[in-house]
């Protein structure tokens, strides 16, 4: 069984590289087919101050004198050994401006999972172990709701509420805990409605297998059918959804961090795509990649745990393989 586990886990590995690898070949591609160069278009625009010689020397570094494959396979090396460009606005080194952005979109985007979770899972016990006139009413209708209202919105209401009335936060220091809390809460509660709403259909659907009116009819009270029998099967659909809501939380995060105005991946791609700054916007869409990829990997990696049946399909299809070959 764990030799069949290890070689489930490298197979996932390998197809994650190669997604991540294909997924910056692909982001390369489109930048280099937009007409006119436009890396070179802003090396030559006078606002970025560049000098001729500084051109001359970026042009050698980005290979833009040389064939679109060469460039690539350079671009595919640098990027390999964690070298991802000179920024065109800043002249700065691209992977040095995601280091100084980065902590405070993973501070940002963490709490707002774990936010989202807590709320997703808190709705779906509520809906199974309350009286019906509320788990089966009010409860459900929330991830409804949090789905409907975006997250700016959320946001804005927030900063009115606990900034300007409570004082609970400076909009100066959006760096804080509270204001970095409620930046988290106005991105987790959209998120929360879709984990909510995968959790509650699965658990339903557990809790109308034999198994459970067998537990039931044994004398098994509700909360603890829910906590013992239901919750873990349930949850496997929900890892997914958690798993590809991470993508959600990076682009949610450009908005948030603007209007709680945080210094994050966001409001560097904000920058960038106003200053059409190409080389850090490759960077981002890669490390985007990287982050969504790694996640799904995770998740991938969490369902044999979660559930021995996966385990179990895999050995069944190698058993039948097997016998297929001895026939």
């Amino acid at each position: 069984m764990q030799r069949a586990y290890a070689s489930f886990a490298l197979r996932r590995a390998g197809q994650a590289i190669l997604v991540v690898l294909l997924a910056y070949v692909l982001t390369f591609v489109v930048i280099t087919v937009l007409p006119g160069d436009p890396i070179s278009a802003q090396l030559r625009n006078p606002e970025n101050g560049f000098t001729e010689a500084e051109i001359q020397e970026l042009v050698a570094y980005y290979g833009l004198n040389q064939p679109v494959l060469v460039q690539l396979a350079q671009s595919l090396g640098r990027f390999l050994i964690g070298d991802l460009g000179i920024s065109l606005r800043t002249h700065l080194p691209v992977g040095q401006m995601i280091g100084d952005a980065l902590p405070s979109t993973l501070v940002l985007a963490g709490t707002a999972l774990l936010v989202a979770v807590v709320l997703a899972i808190l709705i779906a016990i509520g809906t199974q172990v309350l009286p019906q006139k509320y788990g089966q009413g009010l409860l459900r209708a929330f991830p409804s709701l949090f789905l409907s209202i975006p997250n700016f919105i959320i946001g804005l209401l927030l900063i009115q509420f606990f900034a300007f009335s409570l004082g609970l936060f400076r909009i100066v220091e959006p760096e804080g805990p509270w204001a970095t809390f409620f930046a988290a809460l106005a991105l987790g509660i959209p998120v929360s409605a879709q984990i909510a709403e995968v959790l509650i259909a699965n658990l339903d659907r557990e809790a109308s297998q034999e198994y459970a009116a067998v537990a039931r009819a044994r004398g098994l009270g509700t909360r603890a059918l829910f906590f013992r029998h239901l919750l873990k099967p349930a949850s496997l659909p929900a890892v997914t959804v958690v798993a590809l809501t991470v993508g959600e939380l990076l682009g949610g995060s450009v908005i948030t961090e603007i209007v709680f105005g945080r210094n994050g991946i966001g409001s560097l791609v904000e920058r960038s795509v106003a200053s059409q700054d190409l080389p850090s916007l490759q960077a981002i869409v890669s490390l985007a990649a990287v982050v969504f990829v790694v996640t799904n990997l995770l998740a991938d990696l969490t369902y044999p745990l979660l559930d021995p049946r996966v385990k179990i399909a895999e050995d069944r299809a190698q058993r039948t393989a097997k016998e297929a070959s001895y026939a």
